[in-house]
C-alpha cells in the first residue's frame, strides 16, 4: 500500500464552497450484494479527481450515482450542493458528461451536432475556437456514423465542454485516440480545470490519471483504499529494478528478501523488486541471489515507482 496518503476515509481539507462533488458514507446493493460499501470522498472545483479502481470496484456505481442515474442506499451525496437523485433538472446546465459511447445523433455531421448542443445553453462557448483546439474541423461535416472512435470522443468532449459546465465527467477521454489527438484533449481538460471547473475521471489508464490529475481516489470492494495527490501516494515508495535473461525463478528471489518482498518480471528481462526499502541491503540480497544463480544483472539501481504500481499493489495483479 501506498506508504504516503491522506487517510481514504477523510476529505481533503478546504473551503465547502468549492466541493463539486461530496460523498459521505455511500452504500448501494444490487441483489444483496454491497457494490457501494461507505464510500467516502470529494472533488474539487479547479481540480481533476481522478476516481481509479479495477473493474466491479464501484466505479461506474459512484458516477451513476453522481449523475442522478441511480439513488444511493444511505449515506450522503452532494452535486454542486444538489442531491442528485432530486436535482436533476437544476444539474443538467451545470453539468458535462463525456462517455466513452458518446450517444450523439448519427446522423448529423460533426460540427452540426456542435452547434445544435450550443444552442441548448444560454451562454455557450465559441464553437469554432473549441472545434479547432480539439481537432474537429477536418472532420466538420462528416456524419456522426462515419466517424472514428477518436473523432466521436473529441466530438463528445466537446459537446461536453461548449455548454461552459461547472462539473465535467470523464470517462475515459483518451480512449481510441492517436498520441496528437490524446495530447489534445489532455490540454483542454487542463484548460477546463484552470478555468476553475471540477473533472471527475475515470480511467484505466495509469498514465493518463497521472499526467491529468490533481487528487487521486483508489477504489475496491465499494471501499476508498488510498487518496491524494499523484505525487502523495508515489512519495517515498521506490523499487529496485535491474535487467538480466528472462525467465529468472523470481519467487525464489522473493524468498531471499526480507518478508513481504514482491519480485516481478514486468517485460522480458525486466524485473521489478518491491515491497521492500529499495536501500543497499536489499541491492547487497539481490546481487548475492543473482552471483548463486550465475546471474549479471544489469542496471540494479533504486526507481521512482509509478501510479500504476501503487495502484497494482493496492488492488492486487490477479484478473478480475
Amino acid at each position: 500500500m501506498a506508504a504516503a496518503s491522506p487517510s481514504p476515509s477523510a476529505p481533503a481539507p478546504g473551503d465547502a464552497a468549492d466541493l463539486a462533488v461530496e460523498a459521505r458514507g455511500l452504500r448501494k446493493a444490487y441483489g444483496g450484494t454491497a457494490v457501494l460499501d461507505g464510500l467516502t470522498f470529494t472533488a474539487r472545483r479547479g481540480r481533476v479527481t481522478a476516481l481509479l479502481g479495477p473493474n466491479g470496484a464501484g466505479k461506474t456505481t459512484t458516477v451513476a450515482c453522481c449523475e442522478g442515474l441511480r439513488r444511493v442506499d444511505s449515506g450522503t451525496l452532494r452535486v454542486l450542493g444538489l442531491d442528485p437523485a432530486t436535482g436533476g433538472a437544476q444539474l443538467r446546465p451545470r453539468v458535462g458528461v463525456v462517455l466513452q459511447d458518446g450517444g450523439l445523433p448519427t446522423g448529423a455531421g460533426a460540427l452540426e451536432v456542435l452547434r445544435h448542443v450550443a444552442g441548448l445553453h444560454s451562454d455557450p462557448l465559441p464553437v469554432g475556437p473549441l472545434a479547432e483546439r480539439l481537432g474537429l474541423l477536418s472532420f466538420a461535416r462528416t456524419r456522426v456514423r462515419r466517424l472514428s472512435g477518436g473523432q466521436r470522443q473529441r466530438l463528445a468532449l466537446a459537446c461536453a465542454l461548449v455548454g461552459r459546465p461547472e462539473l465535467l465527467f470523464l470517462d475515459e477521454p483518451s480512449a481510441g485516440l492517436d498520441p496528437q489527438a490524446r495530447l489534445a484533449v489532455w490540454e483542454v481538460v487542463r484548460q477546463a480545470r484552470d478555468a476553475g471547473v471540477a473533472v471527475l475521471l475515470t480511467t484505466h489508464l495509469m498514465e493518463e490519471a497521472e499526467r491529468l490529475a490533481d487528487d487521486v481516489v483508489v477504489v475496491d470492494h465499494g471501499r476508498v483504499v488510498a487518496a491524494g495527490s499523484p505525487e502523495e501516494l508515489t512519495r517515498g515508495a521506490a523499487a529496485l529494478v535491474f535487467s538480466a535473461p528472462q525467465g529468472l525463478p523470481t519467487a525464489s528471489l522473493a524468498s531471499a528478501l526480507p518478508a513481504g518482498a514482491v519480485v516481478t518480471e514486468t517485460e522480458p528481462g525486466r524485473y521489478l523488486v518491491s515491497g521492500v526499502p529499495a536501500d543497499p541491503r536489499t541491492a547487497a540480497t539481490v546481487s548475492s541471489w543473482c552471483a548463486t544463480h550465475d546471474v549479471l544483472p544489469q542496471g540494479l539501481g533504486a526507481a521512482r515507482r509509478t501510479l500504476e504500481d501503487v495502484f497494482l499493489d493496492l488492488t492486487g495483479r490477479t484478473l478480475r
